[in-house]
């Protein structure tokens, strides 16, 4: 299986492993213990536990297996904790933007570590693409549902 590097920040690579860690150690056993106990209860053709702990267990192998070619394709982001500011956007870095009066934060991470809710964002989603090269000063532009909506580039850290 070949596969194409992934981009991650050193934070989610952390968090990968973590996830990874937590379901070989915690979560695989209990599943196959699940299923074997499943298994005890008799007819299995007829056995609706021991059907859904098989599910469980397969997805549960799934993410393992998701988890561990993503890491093993990792391409992991120099930091962004340096004590030099940063000349333009990036992964890793957090770009602060204004649109209008308000003024926006976003970390701009590999596209497996985007989380709208905490303002986390694609290198590949369309503000991440119209962000990352950009300097501080220079305006954007993008492409919305609603329109188009432009945004000053305040800061680079």
């Amino acid at each position: 299986m070949n596969q194409q590097q992934v981009q991650l920040t050193k934070q989610g690579y952390d968090e990968m492993q973590s996830e990874l860690q937590v379901l070989k150690d915690e979560k695989l056993p209990k599943a196959i213990e699940r299923v074997a106990t499943a298994r005890s209860f008799g007819d299995l053709s007829e056995n609706a536990e021991y059907h859904s702990a098989r599910e469980d267990l397969a997805f549960i192998e799934g993410k393992v297996q998701e988890l561990e070619a993503l890491l093993a394709n990792a391409n992991v982001v120099a930091s962004t904790a340096s004590k030099k500011k940063k000349s333009q956007v990036d992964i890793g870095c957090k770009v602060t933007v204004k649109n209008g009066r308000q003024q926006h934060v976003y970390h701009i991470v590999g596209e497996w570590e985007a989380n709208p809710l905490e303002k986390k964002i694609s290198h590949q989603s369309p503000l991440g693409k119209a962000l990352v090269g950009k300097t501080v000063g220079q305006e954007i532009e993008i492409e919305v549902p609603a329109g188009k909506i432009k945004y000053s580039i305040i800061d680079i850290a």
